[in-house]
């Protein structure tokens, strides 16, 4: 385990501007502080920086005025009061012995994308996706074309960038041209969603690294928190991306967080789950909220058995141990079992749709919208003579086969776990499974195969959660 390290914001400005007892330094902003920002409403709203020490600093925001004095480090902090969501934009002054006035600053709603490419994928890679249907008018596709809206911000954080000052104070931009061809698709769909329901400005943060592990997106010091990795070694280089691009943008008020990553730690199940609660607890410690709100993808159909390390049965298990994150507080996940048109490509299009299923996540779990926004996913299992009858939570208005046809990817089996294609029926919002070949069912199994792209959804237009009854993961996060 490596060493904890200095904040990557403190070391860069404490090496540029020489940080002592005696200096005589500026007022100086993290780079997430910038002109055109969203600060969050209706919570306390921290604005934080480097100065000379015992320098007063004087902030203020509209009526607000906030004063603090530098510290023995020469950081200082205030907190603006929770405000309303306003589109007029404003001036926030930080004073001291320099004068800093951002513009244009936005009140409303932010969210934090993070992951490895899937997450990271561009939006100007989404103007190259074949088009799903005979469609022109109004499709994703065509959403850089006509992006325009200043109630909807963005901030790339650059990993390089990051860690230095900024005296031009940029980084956030309205969604738009070339800034916007740069950004997370997901992340810009999920706030035009959030942009369309709530009517207030949304900020959205992406800080992403293609092909990233989970490992470097944690501090090193979080693990050793976690009595799970005592008697297990953490590899993957833990903090590498964590220290740049995460501790630099927080305690930057934020509603919650959106997380697509997992495709290079496939083949992982029980330490995977433990990784991603460490990463939960450590990213709401950071910003000193244990309630901020973790959204998720599951994983899309792969083929990672090209890999001869893998089987078919690779990708449904680590989608298992993603699922068993929902146990802990605060969380919610999308399945995408139906979003991928080439199951050789680990970089699936639609990211529109990725956006939508998350903000009808956040729409329903954070700000109480009451709509569904998970597929069916698996309750219990009774067994009556030679049939399993299953029961769901989030059945959305009804249980359904997406194209009318026999629901498909089920397989059963009795004691002997010859699991063989099941016969599915629909009865009474349950489904009745059984096979000529099993006479007692004891399992059933759903899209358990890396390519399975099952028809099982709910009325409300989301696909089921893949899984097995005989589920052997235990994960109690209170231990």
């Amino acid at each position: 385990m490596l060493k904890r390290r200095l904040p990557y914001f403190l070391i860069a400005v404490a090496v540029s501007l020489g940080l002592s007892a005696k200096s005589d330094a500026a007022v100086v902003l993290p780079k997430i502080l910038g002109n055109g920002m969203v600060l969050q409403r209706n919570q306390p709203v921290p604005v934080w920086g480097t100065a000379s020490v015992g320098e007063k600093v004087t902030v203020k925001f509209g009526k607000q005025v906030k004063t603090a004095v530098a510290d023995t480090g020469g950081k200082w902090k205030v907190f603006l009061n929770p405000m309303p969501a306003s589109a007029k934009g404003g001036k926030l002054v930080i004073s001291g012995t320099n004068k800093i006035v951002l513009s244009d600053v936005l009140v409303g709603e932010v969210w934090l994308c993070s992951g490895q490419s899937n997450m990271q994928y561009e939006m100007r890679k989404n103007s190259k996706v074949a088009r799903p249907d005979t469609s022109t008018a109004n499709s994703p596709i065509d959403e850089l074309d006509r992006a325009h809206n200043p109630n909807i911000r963005i901030f790339l954080v650059d990993r390089k960038r990051q860690v230095k000052p900024d005296s031009t104070h940029g980084g956030w931009s309205i969604a738009q041209d070339s800034a916007l061809r740069a950004f997370s698709a997901a992340g810009y769909f999920f706030a035009k969603k959030i942009q369309a329901e709530l009517k207030v400005p949304v900020g959205i943060i992406s800080s992403a690294v293609s092909g990233s592990r989970i490992e470097p997106w944690i501090d090193e010091a979080a693990f050793q928190r976690e009595p799970y990795f005592k008697n297990v070694k953490v590899d993957g280089d833990p903090g590498k991306f964590y220290h740049p691009m995460i501790e630099t943008v927080a305690p930057y008020a934020l509603k919650g967080f959106l997380w697509y990553q997992g495709e290079s730690n496939v083949g992982e199940t029980t330490s995977y789950i433990y990784k991603m609660k460490v990463l939960m607890d450590c990213w709401r410690k950071a910003w000193g909220n244990g309630n901020l709100p973790f959204y998720y993808v599951q994983l899309a159909p792969y083929l990672n058995s090209q890999d001869k390390k893998f089987t078919n049965e690779t990708l449904p298990e680590f989608r298992e141990a993603q699922e068993q994150l929902l146990k802990m507080p605060h969380t919610g996940m999308i399945v995408t079992t139906d979003l991928n048109d080439n199951v050789k490509n680990i970089h699936p299009p639609f990211k529109w749709e990725i956006g939508r299923r998350l903000a009808l996540v956040a729409l329903a779990k954070t700000y109480g919208f009451k709509q569904e926004y998970s597929g069916p996913s698996f309750k219990d299992m009774k067994i009556e003579r030679d049939q399993a009858v299953l029961s769901f939570d989030h059945m959305g208005g009804g249980l359904v086969s997406h194209d009318g046809k026999p629901l498909n990817y089920f397989t059963i089996a009795g004691s002997d776990k010859k699991f063989v294609p099941a016969n599915v029926m629909i009865k009474d919002n349950q489904l009745v499974l059984s096979a000529p070949s099993v006479t007692k069912p004891v399992a059933v199994r759903f899209a358990w195969d890396e390519a399975a792209q099952p028809n099982f959804y709910n009325k409300a237009g989301l696909p089921a959660v893949p899984f097995r009854t005989d589920n052997p993961l235990k994960f109690n996060p209170v231990n």
